[in-house]
């Protein structure tokens, strides 16, 4: 931040920094009236007096927390990501599920270079609690190309943080895996009697691709009122295999985003209200049949912070509608009013959360809350113009389903003594769905068959199901000497089916197969008679450190042993092909166990030569089916990163090393295929000089082929050829960002 004085100078680097984030929205011949908004009130804001002092309301990060931190915030199976790895992972990707890249129990997959679906602990997707300022938000599409996480900006995220395993209640239910919460920064201040103008700007370049990014930011505020504009720019052609693989299709992207932040702050209370835009006019999915071709999220959030005499009250609200239409891409064959098959969803949320933190005494907390989620959702395919199979009338997938869910929870934290720490929480999530009628392209003639008396045994059928569910979270913390703390505890954890999974009914291979967020490029049928996933998981960590405030040492190692019962897998009814089958969901019982371990050590810290640290992660986990004895689905294999960071003055450097082992362990009723192992050179660093901040690095630098164990298959290949060839990863690509703060 850079104090300006009133006057033109302040009026003319407005000017500058609005130009600057307006031009790639208004170059796609876009209009919002947020926008506008931002422009008008943004300048005359700053045009009353200069620049001050920021005040930042205090926030807990982990990262940072003390030794007397809460234990519910801080569990030693959470891991934060630090600026430096955030810095780095914008680099290399526009997705904000790559800033956990690197961190312990976590992985990924997805075909969509913005959308990938997070993995903790080798559960997936809906499994993991993903939460956005506070918010839970459910993928509006059968593919699910449209995950938490693709919602925000990765230069937004203030914090990041991911629960591998146990996670308390208050943190949330409905899910088995553990949680991934990111948070935009909380509104700044001016101190009294001042104004704060600042913000940002960052411009991205990355090789492969062709892709380029940009971002930026501008806050206006007093004491007591604070304005902020957030925006950014995403695109890229399709990227390049690694060694000989040559372009993959179907991997390209578009997106823009941009929203308002206004935050009141009064004595010991803070109210925000968030009011955003989201398009994303396409993006290509390789392992799935279709490619998104359009996606606008419009939403509003609130949040209110308050201090009292008997404790602390946060409160927030969400209302989010998404239109979502997918369809094929050129490479796939593109689109037209008499080709393609388009696909449309439109996916109506709205809830609210309430969490009441009760001091009982200087050893005793208690958490009560509250929170109520709706999902809404239509998704019906139009009619194809002259196509006999995709017509002539609209073929209504899900019809008006909703998804509620009503869920209390209580929670209570002890300190025993200065080394004996408890948490105790109990919750309650009551989950009912329902969905309307549904209906086949055609009633009759031959394309109707199956689907038309499917149809009509689903509309005769009672779709109304209630799910009543109960979690318990038992943690213990346990500081035996200055150098070791060890953390053991058990939770169960309850998961009730998504609209998909209960009430998918076309059988037919077109139907069936625009099913599924899998990548397998198997067809999916849902099963209203599913009941919630019940997961019973017990884990210790092992933290070993260095006592003294230097840190200069650090391991932790965490086992840990999942079992689930009614765990929402498939089973096969017929194959279409010898590749691809026609799977339903059902419940099954399952088990997972594995073990994490990450840890750093300072090599050196001398003045002449800055700070070297040593940085290591190793996951491994083993998942399998106890009724069909088959591997688990997306679990991924032995893998590592190991990196050495040095940072001396403005300058900070990396070299990182990724290694996967082969995937030999495979679910076989989903012919998932399986992969070599790999590994992969990285190299990265940054220079900061005043106000800006220059970021370089390389992408697998030796070019390797690759695949990615939980990548799926490339669709293209299954249509035209009936083979199962595994998603290449991107080969070897050359990044580099330019920052700016003012």
């Amino acid at each position: 931040m850079r104090a300006l004085g009133p006057g033109n100078l302040t009026q003319y680097a407005l000017n500058r920094v609005f130009l600057f984030m307006s031009y790639p929205f208004f170059a796609c011949g876009q209009r919002n009236w947020l926008w506008l908004a931002a422009a008008c009130a943004l300048p005359c804001a700053a045009s009353s007096g200069s620049a001050a002092t920021v005040v930042t309301l205090p926030r807990v990060d982990i990262s940072t927390a003390q030794e007397d931190a809460s234990l519910a915030d801080t569990l030693l199976n959470a891991s934060v990501v630090d600026k430096s790895s955030a810095r780095m992972s914008r680099l290399s990707s526009p997705d904000a599920a790559s800033l956990f890249r690197n961190q312990p129990g976590f992985s990924s997959y997805g075909g969509g270079r913005l959308a990938n679906l997070p993995v903790l602990n080798g559960m997936a997707d809906d499994r993991v609690a993903t939460v956005v300022d506070g918010v839970r938000i459910n993928p509006a599409c059968p593919n699910h190309m449209n995950p938490a996480l693709s919602y925000i900006d990765p230069d937004s995220v203030e914090t990041a943080t991911a629960v591998a395993g146990i996670t308390s209640v208050s943190n949330g239910g409905d899910s088995l895996g553990g949680t991934i919460d990111v948070e935009r920064a909380d509104p700044r201040f001016a101190r009294h009697g001042k104004i704060l103008f600042t913000g940002r700007a960052r411009g991205t370049y990355r090789s492969n691709g062709g892709g380029y990014s940009a971002a930026g930011s501008m806050t206006v505020a007093n004491d007591t009122f604070s304005l902020r504009y957030n925006a950014s720019y995403d695109q890229s052609e399709d990227y390049s295999g690694g060694g000989g693989i040559g372009k993959v299709g179907s991997t390209e992207y578009l997106r823009y985003t941009h929203d308002v932040t206004l935050g009141v702050h009064k004595k010991n209370h803070l109210l925000t209200l968030t009011f955003g835009q989201q398009d994303a006019p396409r993006e290509g999915f390789a392992n799935q049949y279709m490619d998104m071709t359009n996606n606008r999220s419009t939403y509003v959030n609130g949040k209110y912070v308050g201090d009292f005499d008997w404790g602390t009250l946060e409160a927030r609200a969400h209302w989010q509608r998404v239109t979502h239409a997918m369809n094929m891409l050129h490479d796939k064959g593109g689109h037209t009013a008499t080709t393609g098959m388009p696909m449309n969803d439109d996916q109506r949320s709205v809830g609210y959360s309430v969490k009441a933190t009760l001091p009982l005494g200087r050893q005793h907390v208690l958490r009560l809350g509250s929170s109520f989620d709706h999902e809404g959702l239509k998704d019906w395919w139009p009619p194809l113009e002259g196509s006999s199979m995709m017509g002539p009338d609209t073929f209504n997938n899900i019809n008006n389903g909703h998804r509620d869910r009503l869920g209390h929870f209580a929670e209570w934290e002890a300190q025993w003594t200065p080394r004996v720490s408890t948490l105790l929480g109990l919750r309650n999530d009551l989950v009912m769905m329902n969905t309307g009628e549904v209906s086949p392209y055609a009633w009759t003639g031959m394309m109707s068959s199956p689907n038309a008396g499917l149809a009509n045994d689903f509309n005769a059928s009672k779709r109304g199901r209630t799910d009543v569910n109960f979690d318990v979270t038992a943690l213990t913390r346990w500081k035996t000497t200055d150098s070791l703390t060890i953390e053991a505890g058990y939770a169960r954890k309850s998961r009730a089916p998504n609209l998909y999974e209960r009430y998918s009914w076309g059988q037919s291979r077109m139907a069936s197969t625009m099913i599924g967020w899998f990548g397998d490029g198997n067809g999916y049928v849902g099963n209203m008679n599913l009941k919630s996933e019940v997961g019973n998981t017990a884990s210790v960590t092992f933290d070993w450190h260095d006592p003294t405030a230097a840190q200069r040492w650090g391991l932790k190692v965490q086992p840990y042993y999942t079992y689930v019962h009614n765990y929402i897998n498939v089973q096969r009814l017929k194959s279409f092909t010898s590749e691809i089958s026609l799977l339903q969901f059902v419940n099954h019982n399952a088990q997972m166990y594995g073990i994490n371990t990450s840890g750093h050590y300072t090599v050196w810290n001398t003045s002449r030569y800055g700070k070297g640290e040593l940085t290591g992660v190793l996951n491994w986990v083993r998942g399998q089916d106890k009724v069909s004895h088959t591997g688990l689905y997306q679990q991924m294999p032995l893998n590592g990163t190991l990196g050495l960071n040095e940072t001396v003055g403005p300058w900070t450097g990396r070299v990182e090393m990724n290694f996967v082992k082969a995937k030999d362990t495979v679910d076989w009723i989903r012919n998932e295929p399986r992969t070599p192992g790999y590994a992969l050179l990285n190299l990265n660093g940054s220079y900061n000089w005043k106000m800006m901040t220059l970021t370089a690095g390389i992408d697998n630098v030796l070019n390797q082929p690759y695949y990615m164990p939980l990548g799926g298959i490339l669709t293209t290949n299954l249509s035209h050829e009936n083979t199962r060839t595994p998603m290449p990863g991107m080969g070897r690509s050359f990044n580099v960002s330019l920052a700016a703060t003012f």
